[in-house]
């Protein structure tokens, strides 16, 4: 009888045991930093959306239920081919970085669940590219108009995940890729359209110049023809009496200076006389 009551006993602290951790682990819980708790209370009025647990030591009922959402911005990465407006298949390689709005987990719980990364998000952004990529042409997306896409699927995908509790934080194009024929179409374009334009360049800068030439010499032409008609005999005979002032003045000069020959001509110097 003693032996069957030792067991008894045993058997009944053993169970006390398991049901006083089972409780312990329900009534305390610690919500870690970068995260935050949302209640269910299965004899309370269910999901508590008004209340947002902060990160913390917090008490539980047993029947309740608290879950607790990771915060911290998390990174989804697609791949995928899209049609372009012409109707030919591109591949994209796209990131999009995320994080729950802190103060609506309670609606993101109600809405999607824990797994709204996979529920929500990777559609939204296949949604969202399908729909900008298809405005666009091969040439557009390869070339020039990336990073109005980019930022087109940014604004799309902003709106539609804002709705649903979501903050985008980035969106961003890694790679586009097209069929190669397209590709080498698409690059021997653009290189002849450089040719092109270094070319016009180079013809521009020739007009340019030969422009320039132009002006000069008729600037030149012009100042001859004022020059010319500025230069009557006064101003000539003028000129060469004060050359050979200066000349006569000179100690070390010998040159021999002849006049016109005519009555008025200039006065003849020989060596330092």
């Amino acid at each position: 009888m003693n032996q069957k009551k030792l067991i008894s006993s045993g058997v009944f602290l053993f169970v006390i045991f398991i049901v006083v951790i089972i409780l312990a682990n329900s009534t305390f819980l610690t919500i870690d930093a970068g995260e935050r708790g949302v209640l269910f209370r299965r004899f309370g009025g269910g999901l508590d959306k008004e209340r947002i647990y902060e990160p913390g030591f917090h008490m539980v009922a047993p029947w309740n239920t608290m879950y607790v959402y990771d915060i911290r911005e998390k990174q989804i990465e697609e791949t995928m081919t899209v049609l372009s407006s012409n109707g030919l298949n591109i591949k994209l390689d796209v990131t999009v970085r995320v994080n729950p709005i802190y103060d609506k987990i309670g609606d993101l719980h109600e809405k999607f669940g824990p797994n709204y990364m996979q529920s929500l998000v990777r559609p939204e952004v296949r949604s969202a590219v399908r729909r900008i990529i298809g405005r666009y042409n091969p040439e557009e997306l390869y070339s020039t108009k990336r990073d109005e896409v980019q930022n087109l699927i940014q604004e799309d995908l902003k709106k539609e995940l804002a709705a649903n509790f979501i903050d985008l934080r980035a969106t961003l194009i890694r790679d586009i890729e097209l069929p190669e024929k397209v590709k080498t179409a698409i690059e021997e374009k653009i290189e002849a359209e450089q040719l092109a334009l270094k070319y016009e360049y180079i013809l521009e800068q020739e007009r340019k110049e030969a422009e320039r030439k132009i002006i000069e010499a008729k600037a030149k032409a012009e100042a001859n023809r004022i020059l010319s008609a500025s230069l009557s005999p006064n101003i000539l005979r003028d000129k060469g009496i004060e050359a050979t002032i200066q000349l006569a003045e000179s100690p070390n000069t010998k040159v021999i200076v002849v006049g016109s020959g005519g009555s008025d001509g200039l006065p003849l110097i020989l060596g330092g006389q």
